[in-house]
């Protein structure tokens, strides 16, 4: 429940982290009407804990509910901490080891393996551009900025900006 909050302080104000925000049953429903792509990390959440509960047949109907009305191919049991953040969940493969806290994942992304079974790891407040591929078990660093259209295949330090086909790092800030 609690990474749902922090999923949901990102709605409150949108697109930006709010670590500080009151998250009420109120707040968390109007957001939940408001918002589609809100709703499709609900029901993500939803299967993640119906997973864990070792609860038959539930993740694999959330993960069937989220691909069916939002377009969002995202892996019901993935290690994704709280202050997800998808404006635009159609067309999406979501399929890291793991995605850190308060990342921006805006749209037409894929996240998933290249050609062996291994997936990437990406740190926290990490912002990927729109049609991004991270491709294969590489490291993006917290706070990186993959840019739109770049496609990782190599590791991207903390606080670097990576653009290009194939992306390189243009900038480290700090």
């Amino acid at each position: 429940m609690e990474r749902f909050k922090q999923d949901a302080r990102r709605w409150i104000e949108l697109g930006k982290i709010n670590t500080d925000a009151p998250v009420t049953w109120g707040i968390i429903l109007k957001l939940l009407f408001r918002y589609m792509p809100f709703r499709a990390i609900a029901w993500f959440r939803f299967g993640n804990w119906c997973q864990r509960k070792r609860i038959p047949y539930l993740p694999g109907f959330a993960q069937r509910q989220i691909f069916s009305r939002y377009g969002l191919d995202i892996v019901i049991g993935a290690d994704i901490e709280g202050g997800l953040y998808i404006p635009h969940p159609i067309g999406m493969v979501v399929s890291p080891a793991r995605i850190g806290k308060n990342c921006s994942l805006i749209g037409g992304i894929t996240i998933g393996m290249r050609n062996t079974w291994e997936f990437p790891v990406i740190g926290d407040e990490v912002f990927v551009g729109t049609g991004a591929r991270i491709l294969g078990g590489i490291t993006i660093g917290d706070r990186a900025q993959i840019g739109a259209n770049a496609v990782v295949v190599s590791d991207v330090p903390a606080g670097a900006t990576a653009v290009g086909i194939p992306a390189r790092v243009t900038r480290i800030n700090g």
